[in-house]
């Protein structure tokens, strides 16, 4: 979401160069740059004339110390401002109560039903607590079909809504189905209209009476960037929301929507929609968002991800037969497959600092992601003896693999010549003990041992 405006302040901050002093000459055309770049965000204008007050004032006549330059102890400057403006820090869901109840609410198509249950899921995953969910949008049985299908799929349990019910009868007989069910946490998936109305509010404030919810959460879509301010303020004013949650950041959003609405409304973002999966909710973070933003990286993230997805008895005895130069194509597959869970390639090069502007340059590149595809039907076409023993792979053997992958022969030469290349190098760099730490740390965490040679 953040990439065009990504791209043009580190343009912007570039031009600082190695100054020995921050002056409010040097930093002029810079500021005005930043300036420009989130007003094309789509950032609202007062929230964009505070934030380039604030990095002025903190800026101008700061000294540079030893070897850093003026640009980066500006870019240092940016970062702290930008953290401040996206909330200084991240905010805990209240549910504390038995049952806590979290009123959904936003337009239609912000994607409020999928929201629901990946809320839920990650309630149940990172809280520790039994999540359940109620569909109350009467007015589009596809939501309430929707909901049962998302909770059948993840294990999660759905109150029997039915479209004949009001919505305020369905609350009432969910809490009481929560206490039979011992769900610790009711999620209420509410109806949405085009745009905000009296009826949708005046059933919402009744819900809110009903329900007494511990947290009322707009989702509110990142693609409608400054639109998204005005429709958080027009629930806020009625309900008083508790947080938001910003949906489709995967998309082209320029981010003008979550740079703003903290700033504007003082509601808090709890979370970021990534992606369409039931697992695609994350926690937001200001200053990881900020750190993404500055070409950073991510690394946390990417470690609590790692944590999430990557099995580690598997890791581990990768990590063991690398050691000894016992790696073997198959185990490679696994490591594929491994990698894979934590999105795509380029997606895993934004988290580490100073990889965004790298792919940039992957974009003149044949895709990363289409060249693990490629490899990955390579090995899928060998047999099983041949994953475990490459070396047995004569000609009339990789001729039949490339047949059976949609490539060619060279494409399977230049796999395992670099397969056996990266098997050299890792076993190499185990022995030293330079590769035991991965995405987990020190060797025990989930990760241990993973690489990509490519």
């Amino acid at each position: 979401m953040f990439d065009q405006l990504s791209n043009k302040l580190l343009d912007s901050l570039k031009k600082l160069g190695r100054q020995s002093k921050i002056t409010e000459d040097n930093i002029q055309e810079t500021l005005k740059e930043i300036r420009m770049s989130l007003l094309e965000a789509d950032v609202n204008f007062k929230v964009v004339k505070a934030f380039i007050d604030r990095v002025k004032e903190k800026a101008v006549g700061q000294h540079v110390v030893g070897q850093i330059s003026a640009g980066q102890q500006f870019v240092k400057i940016v970062h702290d401002e930008l953290v401040t403006l996206l909330g200084s820090t991240s905010t805990d869901l209240n549910v504390r109560s038995q049952p806590a109840v979290i009123l959904m609410v936003g337009l239609q198509g912000t994607g409020k039903t999928t929201t629901s249950a990946k809320l839920a899921l990650h309630i149940r995953k990172k809280l520790g607590k039994k999540p359940g969910l109620v569909p109350a949008d009467v007015y589009r049985p596809a939501a309430i079909e929707q909901l049962k299908i998302l909770g059948a799929q993840n294990n999660i349990p759905v109150f029997p809504s039915q479209a004949s019910q009001k919505p305020e009868e369905i609350l009432e007989k969910a809490k009481a189905w929560a206490k039979d069910e011992m769900v610790e946490v009711l999620i209420l998936d509410t109806a949405g209209r085009l745009q905000i109305d009296d009826e949708l509010m005046s059933e919402l404030q009744r819900l809110k009476t009903i329900g007494s919810p511990d947290e009322i959460l707009l989702v509110a879509d990142a693609m409608l960037g400054q639109q998204s301010v005005n429709v958080a303020e027009g629930f806020n004013s009625k309900l008083g929301l508790t947080g938001l949650i910003l949906t489709k950041i995967d998309g082209d959003a320029r981010g003008g929507a979550a740079l703003s609405i903290r700033e504007t409304l003082g509601i808090p973002i709890k979370f970021l929609g990534i992606g369409e999966n039931v697992t695609a909710l994350e926690v937001f973070h200001p200053d990881r968002l900020a750190s993404r933003i500055l070409d950073m990286g991510d690394v946390l993230s990417l470690v609590e991800k790692a944590h999430e997805v990557v099995d580690q008895d598997k890791a581990l005895k990768a990590a063991k037969k690398m050691a000894k130069g016992d790696f073997t194509v198959e185990d490679f597959l696994e490591q594929i497959r491994q990698m894979k869970k934590l999105g795509s390639f380029e997606s895993i090069l934004k988290m580490l600092p100073g990889m965004g502007q790298m792919t940039k340059q992957l974009k003149d590149m044949a895709p990363p992601d289409e060249e693990i595809k490629k490899i990955e039907a390579i090995i899928c076409s060998m047999t099983l003896k041949e994953r475990q023993n490459h070396l047995i792979l004569n000609g009339s053997r990789r001729l039949r693999i490339a047949k059976g992958s949609g490539t060619e022969v060279k494409d399977v030469n230049k796999f395992i010549k670099q397969f056996e290349q990266s098997k050299k190098m890792m076993s190499s760099l185990m022995k030293m003990g330079m590769g035991k730490g991965g995405f987990g740390g020190g060797g025990k965490g989930p990760g241990s041992g993973s690489f990509f040679p490519f």
